[in-house]
């Protein structure tokens, strides 16, 4: 059973999805073998963190490594489409994916800096917020708050296979508007566009893509948000012009 701090997420997306995410966070917690789509989950496999490091330093590359992992970069890529409305002509979305926030504090720190000098409409979450796929997650959001009370823009987020659907109550305090299998309308000058967004397809197999489109009108421009990249795969294709 959930417990109450989950009931708000429970009304809104059904004690089925919940209490399922729940179950197979708590029976699959730790395991190596046969998680999701994975054969072999070297992320939960306790001595990966030690080999890693311990190869890093031999050969000398831990510093540079480590360095790289601080390292915080910013690509922008354009998208066109000519079923995008006209008043969303040069609509900005800031994506911030995969931060492992209690592992990348330096990067979080740079990051902190990066993100009061973007300009743009909109910021998307798109999963992982926890170093590990189990375990604690409190150091990972007290840096994610931080972070979001610097971004002083609309928040979409959804969960990656390293969080807990636990963390939700939480995230959604920070003003991030938390996507499960669910869309969300974004109005710009009287136009409308779309942001789905799926929940993890690849621990816990808990997306439904179907469910994220079923209100968005066919012929309407949406975007996915899915933290698995072959999602994409699963995606309605749009209406023919």
């Amino acid at each position: 059973m959930a417990d109450t701090a989950l009931q708000g997420l429970i009304e809104r997306i059904g004690a089925d999805h919940v209490v399922r995410r729940l179950g197979i966070e708590a029976a699959h917690e730790k395991q190596v073998f046969g998680q999701g789509t994975l054969l072999f989950n070297v992320e939960n496999w306790k001595l990966a963190p030690r080999i890693i490091t311990t190869a890093l330093k031999v050969t000398g590359l831990y510093g540079r490594a480590r360095r790289n992992a601080d390292r915080v970069e910013v690509r922008r890529n354009l998208v066109t489409s000519t079923r995008l409305p006209p008043a969303f002509d040069g609509f900005t979305i800031l994506q911030l994916s995969d931060l492992h926030a209690d592992i990348s504090q330096g990067a979080m720190r740079h990051l902190a800096d990066i993100v009061r000098d973007i300009a743009c409409e909109i910021c998307v979450l798109t999963g992982d917020y926890r170093g590990k796929t189990f375990g604690s997650f409190e150091t990972s959001l007290a840096l994610m708050r931080d972070l979001c009370a610097r971004i002083k823009l609309p928040l979409y987020g959804i969960l990656g296979n390293h969080d807990s659907i636990r963390m939700t109550p939480a995230l959604e305090a920070m003003g991030i508007r938390m996507l499960f299998n669910e869309q969300e309308p974004i109005t710009r000058d009287g136009a409308t566009i779309h942001l789905a967004g799926i929940d993890d397809a690849h621990f816990y197999r808990t997306d439904d893509i179907a469910r994220a489109a079923a209100a968005i009108p066919r012929d309407a421009f949406s975007i996915l948000l899915a933290h698995t990249p072959e999602s994409y795969r699963a995606a309605p294709r749009p209406a023919s012009t």
